[in-house]
């Protein structure tokens, strides 16, 4: 949703590197350390951060995003997540304000517009969609060799992405209330226009062709609001995949960084050898990601290779072995280790609910994830 993206232009992936830089970009919640509620004091953060902070304002004031550089190793992603949640939320404490890993709030909010031309245009041409889109997300960079190498491994990783979803999953409250999903974030994201799954492209010369088509429709404001699944960064060497809810859980930020960038690395070397993607439609493809989206790992979600009902579990084990084989030995111990932590100490959802449950009262899920996010 920013503007512009704080990671960094690093050079570009050989073919065949198993270790593709990577880089995370995740969107907080700022909140009232009594009554949970979201605070609008993002630009008052933004006035005493220096720009070695790497925050960026979004839509609205009551967020803010902060960026990894880009990663060769899952221990410096893991530690630069860490360390940018402790930078963000030691500014938000000097305004009065917490940090909550939330991607939505629980807590009822009238979101405040951040101040710019751009957001005050999305404001005119969406209308409500924009003003009451207060959603954090999580998105990972994973860099490619090429444009056309690019595209590529978009059309191989669709089918992919849903389990990613359902692994993110942490914003079950809207405007007070449980919405029944486990990430009604992507639900309310899917309100934009040119959001969720894509067809396949076949080529880095069809997506651009159909970007361009997008953008002489006069509907988008600019490239910045192409907001596919999975996109081809407009100014970065990477494909970018925006599925995911920003995770209460830093070791869950870092698991689905280590998928995606998996996804990319697997998705890859099928093009190189010749082998087609999914001809799966779009609309299968979104009817997996409402049911990821609606049920997290608490239920059956479409498996990515029979686009059939199965277990959360079955389908995620199935996403961990997809990408096992182009892992390191270290990454893929990694993967298995978050994996089997996510798995049995729930998502975030799980949690806020768990919270909820307690007392009543959604103030305590937004202190309590204040607690998680911050590690106090």
């Amino acid at each position: 949703m920013g503007e512009y993206s704080p990671i960094r232009r690093g050079g570009r992936a050989p073919a065949g590197c198993q270790t593709r830089r990577l880089g995370v970009e995740e969107e907080l919640l700022l909140v009232d350390p009594d009554s949970g509620a979201a605070k609008a004091v993002g630009e008052q953060v933004m006035e005493l951060s220096g720009e070695a902070d790497g925050f960026q304002t979004e839509l609205q004031a009551e967020q803010l995003e902060i960026a990894t550089r880009p990663c060769a190793q899952l221990e410096e992603l893991a530690e630069q997540v860490r360390a940018s949640r402790a930078a963000l939320s030691r500014r938000a404490r000097q305004v009065g304000a917490e940090v909550a890993a939330l991607a939505t709030s629980p807590v009822p909010v009238d979101p405040t517009l951040s101040r710019s031309r751009r957001y005050e245009r999305m404001a005119e041409t969406f209308g409500l969609t924009t003003r009451e889109q207060l959603s954090c997300g999580c998105h990972v960079h994973v860099e490619v060799a090429s444009q056309e190498e690019g595209a590529a491994v978009i059309d191989r990783i669709r089918p992919w992405l849903a389990p990613l979803i359902a692994l993110s999953a942490n914003s079950p409250y809207w405007q007070g209330r449980d919405s029944g999903y486990a990430s009604y974030r992507y639900q309310m994201w899917n309100r934009w226009p040119t959001a969720g799954p894509t067809e396949l492209f076949g080529s880095s010369k069809a997506y651009h062709s159909l970007v361009c088509e997008l953008l002489r429709t006069g509907t988008l404001l600019d490239e910045g609001m192409v907001y596919f699944d999975a996109r081809l960064s407009h100014h970065l060497p990477t494909v970018e995949i925006r599925v995911a809810d920003v995770c209460l859980e830093a070791d869950d930020a870092v698991l689905v960084a280590a998928l995606a960038r998996g996804l990319v690395e697997t998705a890859a070397r099928e093009w190189r050898v010749g082998r087609p993607p999914d001809p799966v439609p779009a609309q299968v493809l979104r009817l997996a990601a409402w049911r990821a989206s609606r049920f997290g790992l608490d239920g059956w979600l479409l498996h990515p290779l029979t686009h059939t009902p199965a277990p959360a579990a079955e389908v995620v084990r199935t996403l961990s072995r997809h990408v096992r084989r182009t892992l390191s030995q270290d990454d893929a111990m990694t993967c298995e280790r978050l994996l089997d932590q996510l798995l049995s100490r729930g998502t975030g959802a799980g949690f806020q609910r768990a919270a909820y449950a307690a007392r009543g009262c959604l103030a305590d899920v937004s202190r309590a994830a204040v607690a998680r996010t911050t590690g106090r």
